[in-house]
């Protein structure tokens, strides 16, 4: 009997619930869309891994004060250091020349937003109180990075499900968004052909991350650590002096970081925090964000069509959906599948990262309000 009590504290298997079978399934699961379907590998590897290690007992890598996974989670992430260095990242990886050669398409990625606030508007009529649907509603945005940290700060006990929702939608970005876009759009807005974009010139491109930094810290401060990392990361690529430094936040920095990110989420799949009613709640709200927020930028694209007198595709509103740059691939397929000849990626790319900027206002404003 000893001997069995001894086997029994060593041998996990004794101690695996019906639970960790299924968030071991749902972590497969993560690994074989991630390699197989190539939907978001580089972040669904990982969870998927995490998520398996988390819901295999006794192995300690979870528990405080010393477990692997439990130190990721709580230095990391919870502290915000990773989403704030993806951001710096993401910047170094961006050009907002197109933003900048059509300003107007601002307006576009704002609009886009709806969906934020649509979310957040179901959730709470689903029971989710504020600060939770807050976090939910910034799925809508459709950026990761922003996503975690606004979920980190407003409501860490569903940043699993929050983080998992968002990411899993933006590989499916090319799923949600044709219907909504063919729905709303008639084949001769869908054929519009727009004008090539002007030159931006260097020294517009270096100020914009400077301005943009200043005028959003001193109007939204708490948006300041998101967008001055994303600003930040896109001075070293625009600046042309600091080459190597760009090249690291693009490549070596952003890579270490997104592997943390993957295991940090994975840490919070555990059986007792995901497997439950609210989870599958938040998924279904995650497709109404992005569903809506494709919708919201699609109906400023026709008004900016009626207004152009034709010259707008409006189409490219949906690019306001910020997954950059799936959202704006797809605008690019639909288009040249009405006409073989035209050439929208570039008019898309504007509303595309303005989304990304407009998404990490939105959280600003909530963590303001609500933290």
């Amino acid at each position: 009997m000893a001997m069995l009590d001894i086997l029994g504290n060593l041998v996990g298997i004794f101690d695996l619930t019906w639970g960790n079978v299924v968030m071991i399934a749902v972590g497969s699961i993560f690994i074989l869309l991630g390699i197989k379907y190539r939907m978001e590998p580089l972040l669904l590897v990982p969870i998927g891994f995490s998520a398996i290690i988390v819901n295999l007992p006794l192995s300690g890598i979870t528990d405080a004060p010393h477990g692997f996974l439990y130190l990721v989670y709580k230095y990391l992430i919870s502290t915000e250091i990773v989403p704030l260095l993806i951001f710096l990242g993401i910047g170094a990886m961006t050009d907002f020349e197109p933003l900048l050669a059509d300003p107007k398409t601002f307006l576009l990625g704002a609009a886009a937003q709806v969906g934020i606030y649509c979310a957040l508007l179901f959730a709470l009529i689903f029971g989710f109180n504020l600060p939770e649907a807050a976090a939910i509603g910034i799925i809508g945005g459709a950026d990761g990075p922003t996503t975690i940290y606004t979920a980190t700060k407003l409501a860490p006990e569903i940043l699993g499900a929050v983080a998992v929702a968002a990411y899993s939608y933006m590989s499916l970005v090319p799923i949600i968004q044709p219907p909504v876009i063919r729905a709303l759009t008639t084949k001769k807005e869908r054929s519009v052909r727009m004008e090539p974009l002007r030159k931006v010139s260097k020294r517009t491109k270096i100020l914009f991350p400077i301005i943009t930094t200043i005028v959003v810290g001193l109007l939204v401060p708490t948006a300041l650590p998101l967008i001055g990392m994303l600003m930040f990361g896109n001075l070293l690529r625009e600046c042309g002096v600091t080459e190597r430094l760009s090249k690291t936040a693009q490549n070596e920095l952003i890579n270490i970081a997104t592997i943390f990110l993957g295991l940090g989420v994975g840490y919070m799949m555990t059986a007792e925090m995901f497997v439950r009613l609210e989870t599958l709640e938040i998924m279904f709200l995650g497709v109404v964000a992005f569903a809506t927020a494709t919708a919201g930028g699609v109906l400023l694209g026709k008004l900016f069509y009626v207004l152009s007198r034709g010259k707008i595709n409006p189409m490219i509103g949906a690019a306001g959906v910020s997954a950059v740059p799936m959202s704006a691939r797809v605008v690019q397929k639909m288009g040249a599948r009405e006409d073989p000849e035209n050439f929208l990626l570039m008019h898309a790319m504007g509303p595309n990262v303005a989304g990304v900027i407009g998404s990490a206002i939105a959280a600003g404003v909530f963590i303001a309000y609500l933290l």
